[in-house]
């Protein structure tokens, strides 16, 4: 179980509770359960040996008012962490610790109070004669602003604004104890603390004391410890004590089980705060500086509703303005446009001047406001320019035909079907020229794979200009009716790959698909279609066997659990389509050959 933080607060209200606690705390006063062979630690307040009362109120007396009567002198502040921290091997041996980390964890505490409370904290005591490390620590809440103490200002008063208080007091004393691997106790927990008192109570509670107050369990005179143990066990209050540690150890069981997982809760709960207060940094970073601010920073007067001065009646509603003086007369919006209308200035010089007034955080803000407007205006009003296929170069079409069947091995009749289908065409650098398409009922040509097959070992390839990586394929369907729905995708790094690995299906089938198949080339996946493909049952992922290959195989099973990692005996599944037509020559051979010699016999 991890250590958790442990911090209680309470009130000092008289300068007698003062005196009271302070003879406590500095052993003035016989306390019991503590060793006097042990020797206190001063954290704070080690040059001042005067009395905590005395320091108290030197404190207030620098205060303009006068404290009320039912007002928080001095807040006594708790601080230490459960025994697992201090004794990790055996938490149960009460008054021994590791000396290193007590006094990583003294050290730590005693920064996070002078950090947080600075010389508002007037004394903190280390307690070593105890049966766990503590500490004590003095705190004088004075508040500044009104001149006075206050308790409720700095620690939080009854209701929930207080909670809250004190629940980011404990979120903060955990975050500076984490690194000692320290957790912060389950957010909202109800547990309490039993008092000493209550804690004997309960030792001495039935049903104990009637069972060890029974002489039926008392060994008789004489009698051997076999007939004893014989005789207690047919006891029934024997049994009953048997069944109450049994429950006892379950109901432990559990509640260690139950812990377990409000600390993973609460680990859950802080990281999601922290993405949301990273969220709202964020969002304070992309918001444009107020304009009433900028007014008022440019000279400008509130005055009936309106920003005047400088010849300007300016009206703000939000992120924009106008301006109605008669020489004006003009209308825009955020920081920058209204610096550049009343100062006459450029873009550059209103920068500079908001920069002066809101320094850089604010002239950053500003500008990001103004490039969103500027953007969005642009994508609303600028024309897009439709994607443009290569131009196909008919003269070169036989050689890029004579790549595709003789070097890389795909049949002939498939490689027409593509070119009569449109999706595969030479350009006029006699490049293959795969069409990438959307996955629309109608698919539209987005984009265009370029495969380079001029010269004897030519590795060129490419995307043409102005492809739409993200939201077009090259893609083909084959098997079942051209109306029945895909039932089977196949994933592959390119569009050479999506043909050979479904030549072999076809070859080592003997027919097409009996189920309408998807053969779609996706060489990285960012671009993966997953809100298409994640209602397909059957979805193979046929990448590359290499790391690059296997690595986007991962990502595409965290994206799309149901796909289904398939991998080729060779380099690629071109390489193997090659293999294997390589090997049905050669069996056609052999077999050639045994017909030429069983015809020779037969002659």
């Amino acid at each position: 179980m991890s250590p958790l933080t442990i911090l209680r607060i309470e009130k000092l209200k008289t300068f007698g509770n003062v005196a009271g606690s302070d003879d406590h705390v500095t052993r003035n006063r016989e306390t019991p359960n503590a060793d006097p062979t042990r020797e206190n630690v001063r954290l704070i307040g080690r040059e001042d040996s005067r009395a905590l009362e005395e320091i108290v109120k030197e404190k207030i007396a620098t205060l303009l008012h006068r404290p009320r009567h039912d007002a928080v002198l001095c807040t006594e502040m708790f601080l230490s962490a459960s025994p697992e921290y201090f004794r990790p091997v055996d938490p149960s041996l009460s008054g021994q610790w590791s000396d290193s980390l007590m006094q990583q964890w003294a050290l730590a505490s005693r920064d996070w109070l002078s950090q947080n409370y600075g010389s508002k904290c007037v004394r903190a005591e280390l307690h070593l004669d105890e049966s766990t490390p503590h500490i004590h620590a003095y705190i004088v809440p004075l508040n500044e602003k009104t001149g006075r103490v206050s308790h409720d200002a700095m620690f939080g008063g009854r209701g929930g604004q207080g909670r809250i208080k004190l629940s980011k007091l404990q979120d903060s004393y955990a975050a500076a104890l984490a690194p000692l691997g320290i957790e912060r106790g389950v957010k909202g927990s109800k547990a309490t603390h039993t008092k000493v008192k209550e804690y004997y109570q309960a030792v001495n509670s039935e049903p104990l004391t009637a069972v060890w107050s029974n002489k039926k369990l008392e060994p008789e005179p004489f009698e051997s410890a076999t007939n004893y143990v014989a005789r207690i066990q047919n006891d029934h209050q024997f049994h009953v004590l048997n069944h109450q540690l049994a429950d006892r150890a379950f109901m432990q069981e559990r509640l260690e089980s139950a812990e377990q997982r409000a600390r993973a809760s609460e680990k859950e709960r802080q990281r999601l705060e922290e993405i949301v207060r990273s969220l709202e940094l964020k969002t304070q970073q992309l918001r444009d500086l107020a304009l009433v601010d900028v007014a008022w920073e440019l000279g400008l007067h509130h005055d009936e509703g309106k920003w005047k001065g400088h010849g300007h009646i300016i009206n703000i509603d939000g992120p924009k303005f106008y301006d109605f003086a008669p020489d004006q007369q003009k209308g825009s919006g955020g920081a920058i446009d209204l610096v550049m209308h009343v100062n006459n200035c450029n873009l550059r010089q209103a920068v500079v001047w908001l920069h002066e007034r809101f320094g850089e955080a604010g002239a950053e803000r500003a500008a990001i406001a103004k490039t969103k407007t500027v953007a969005a205006e642009i994508i609303q009003l600028e024309p897009r320019t439709p994607f443009q296929l290569p131009v196909e170069d008919k003269a070169k079409w036989t050689a890029v035909h004579n790549y595709l069947t003789q070097k890389r091995g795909i049949p002939e009749n498939f490689v027409e079907l593509l070119h009569k289908r449109g999706l595969v065409y030479a350009d006029d650098q006699q490049n293959a020229v795969f069409v990438m398409r959307n996955l629309l009922e109608e698919p539209q040509a987005i984009g265009a794979f370029l495969r380079g097959t001029r010269g004897e070992n030519n590795t060129f390839k490419g995307y043409e200009k102005g492809t739409v990586r993200r939201e077009g394929w090259f893609h083909f369907r084959l098997g079942g009716q051209p109306t029945e729905p895909v039932e089977k995708v196949v994933l592959l790094k390119s569009p050479i790959d999506a043909v050979s690995f479904a030549m072999l299906e076809y070859q080592l089938r003997g027919d097409v698909p009996p189920n309408r198949t998807l053969y779609m080339a996706v060489d990285n996946p960012k671009s993966l279609p997953v809100e298409q493909l994640q209602n397909i049952p059957n979805l193979q992922v046929a990448f590359d066997s290499d790391d690059a290959g296997n690595a986007a195989a991962r990502v595409v099973k965290e994206l799309l659990p149901q796909s289904k990692r398939l991998k080729c005996k060779a380099d690629d599944w071109n390489q193997q389509l090659l293999d294997y037509g390589r090997q049905l020559r050669q069996q056609q051979q052999q077999q050639q050959q045994q017909q030429e010699q069983d015809d020779e016999l037969s002659l």
